[in-house]
C-alpha cells in the first residue's frame, strides 16, 4: 500500500518572513520565494544542534504545533502558514519526542494555506469567538464581578472544583480539554488561542475601567471559551458546558 505523502508546515508573521530568521539577522521571506528553493544562509555545523538562535529551518507535520517555537512573540494575529517541502539531509532532536517535527537546510515553499489551521481544527470557530463573541461578552463578564466581587468569586471557586448534573467542574474540563490537544498535537495552537482571546479582553475593557480582578476573570472565561471552540466537534456538552461558563452566566443573570 502506497504511503500517504507527509505535509510539512511553517509559520510566519504576517509579513511573511521567519521571525527568528529575522531576529539572526539574515532574514528569509517565504512569501517572495513561492513555488521556489530557499537553501538556508548560515546552516549549523553539527546536525542537528543550535550554533545560533536561527540554525535551520524548523516545519512540523502537525499544523497545531506549527506556532511552537517561531520566536513570534508576542502573540500576534494574522499570522501566514506555509506549506513547505524539506530537501537534502533531514534531522530532527529525538523521534520519540519530536516526532512530528523536521529540521533542514534546505526547503521548497510549496504554497500557502488557511491560517486558521494554525490554531487547530476548529480553528474557524476560534477565530470567530475572539474576534466577534469576546469582545461582546468581556464587559458583561467583568460588570458581573464588579457588581459582586463577594458573590461571583465564591460562585467562581464552586465551578472550578464543583460538578453539578448537567456540567463538569470547570478545572476538570480544562483538564480535559488539555488532554484533548496534546492527544491532537494542538498545544501550541490551544496556547495561540488563549493569548489571543485574552488580548481580545484587553482591547475590549481597555478603557472600561473595571478592576484587576474583574478584568482577570475576563480572561479566564475567554481563554475557556475560546478552548470550547477548539474542542467543540471533539468534546460532549457536559465538557464543552463548563468550559463556556453557562452556571456562572446562570447565576449572574439571575443574582
Amino acid at each position: 500500500m502506497a504511503r500517504t505523502p507527509v505535509t510539512w508546515y511553517m509559520a510566519t508573521p504576517a509579513d511573511g518572513i521567519i521571525e527568528l530568521s529575522r531576529q539572526a539577522g539574515t532574514p528569509v521571506s517565504l512569501a517572495d520565494h513561492v513555488g521556489q528553493v530557499i537553501d538556508h544562509p548560515r546552516p549549523c555545523t553539527e546536525k542537528w544542534f543550535d550554533e545560533s538562535r536561527f540554525s535551520y529551518f524548523r516545519m512540523v507535520k502537525r499544523v497545531g504545533e506549527v506556532l511552537e517555537d517561531t520566536g513570534i512573540w508576542p502573540v500576534a494575529w494574522p499570522v501566514r502558514l506555509w506549506v513547505v517541502e524539506p530537501l537534502g539531509e533531514t534531522g530532527n532532536w529525538s523521534q520519540h519526542h519530536y516526532s512530528y517535527r523536521l529540521l533542514a537546510h534546505r526547503i521548497r515553499v510549496v504554497e500557502e494555506t488557511d491560517a486558521w489551521r494554525a490554531l487547530g481544527a476548529g480553528g474557524r470557530e476560534v477565530l470567530d469567538v475572539i474576534h466577534r463573541e469576546i469582545p461582546e461578552r468581556a464587559a458583561r463578564w467583568a460588570a458581573d464581578w464588579d457588581t459582586d466581587p463577594e458573590h461571583m468569586s465564591d460562585r467562581w471557586r464552586t465551578w472550578s472544583r464543583c460538578s453539578s448534573r448537567n456540567t463538569a467542574s470547570g478545572s476538570w474540563a480544562q483538564s480535559v480539554a488539555g488532554a484533548a490537544s496534546r492527544a491532537r498535537r494542538e498545544c501550541a495552537a490551544q496556547w495561540w488561542s488563549e493569548h489571543l482571546a485574552g488580548q481580545a479582553v484587553d482591547r475590549a475593557l481597555a478603557a472600561a475601567g473595571v478592576s484587576p480582578d474583574a478584568a482577570s476573570y475576563a480572561r479566564e472565561r475567554a481563554a475557556d471559551l475560546a478552548a470550547a471552540a477548539q474542542h467543540q466537534a471533539r468534546l460532549d456538552a457536559y465538557v464543552l458546558d463548563a468550559l463556556r461558563g453557562v452556571r456562572l452566566d446562570s447565576v449572574a443573570a439571575g443574582a
